[in-house]
């Protein structure tokens, strides 16, 4: 990272972790750190979404050790949706940053999203030289194109989990999946309230610890019914808008 560093103004930092006993002490003192650099006013949420292992039990530890750190409790889990509706919802700060609590992501490279703030509305990164299986990229590649021609998105990674958004806007949006959708719902209601959404590359790194779900056949099932869901809300939606406007007009 550079020697000038371009601060924020206030940031919450949040990361979902299910059954992450084995990376949520290092994800945590790693955002800290980050965090220490790059805002004078910030906060740390882990969203524990419900696990079976002993990470509820270290995030309440990191919460008691560290000021500036918050453990939340999903119990039941409620699935990744849910646990990223629960960070967004819990955040205080002007700017809400979120990642995954598996240690794939180097909180460092929030640095390199804060100049976009000058052009764009928000940031959604894309990740570099992805570390994941061949099936995972074909699946992400499968779902991101049919994503894009449903919702007139041209986001390059949906679902990559280092994003950066104004609080006001998350405050703006509505969000109901519950299941891996809710990257796809964020963006899909941003982009229709017209908002500006810049991307920019980040280093992805293999998982060393803990197991992944999103390839789950339930999860995957899930987000289809979930997907053509949202896309009936947000063309109702729209209609009604157009339908609002044309009223106001014909009123005057």
């Amino acid at each position: 990272m550079s020697d000038a560093v371009k601060k924020i103004s206030s940031l919450t930092v949040f990361y979902p972790c299910y059954n992450e006993e084995a990376n949520v002490v290092n994800t945590t003192e790693s955002a800290l750190k980050t965090c220490r650099r790059l805002a004078d006013d910030f906060e740390v949420i882990i969203v524990n979404d419900g696990s079976k292992d002993r990470t509820a039990e270290l995030a309440d530890e990191l919460a008691a050790k560290y000021p500036e750190v918050k453990a939340v409790h999903n119990n039941p889990n409620r699935g990744y949706g849910g646990a990223l509706q629960r960070g967004y919802r819990e955040a205080t700060k002007d700017w809400i940053f979120y990642t995954d609590g598996d240690g794939q992501f180097d909180f460092e490279e929030i640095e390199k999203l804060i100049p976009l703030l000058d052009k764009y509305d928000c940031v959604s990164c894309y990740r570099l030289d992805r570390k994941d299986s061949a099936m995972r990229k074909l699946n992400a590649f499968c779902w991101g194109t049919l994503v894009r021609f449903l919702f007139k998105m041209n986001i390059r990674d949906i679902d990559c989990a280092f994003k950066l958004f104004p609080k006001r806007i998350i405050d703006e949006i509505e969000m109901h999946s519950e299941g891996a959708l809710i990257d796809t719902e964020v963006l899909a209601r941003i982009t229709k309230l017209g908002y500006s959404i810049g991307q920019i590359g980040v280093h992805h790194y293999a998982r060393t610890a803990g197991e992944q779900t999103g390839a789950n056949l339930g999860v995957i099932l899930r987000a289809f019914k979930e997907l053509f869901k949202l896309r009936k809300q947000i063309n109702e939606s729209s209609k009604s808008a157009i339908s609002g406007q044309a009223k106001q007009s014909a009123a005057g």
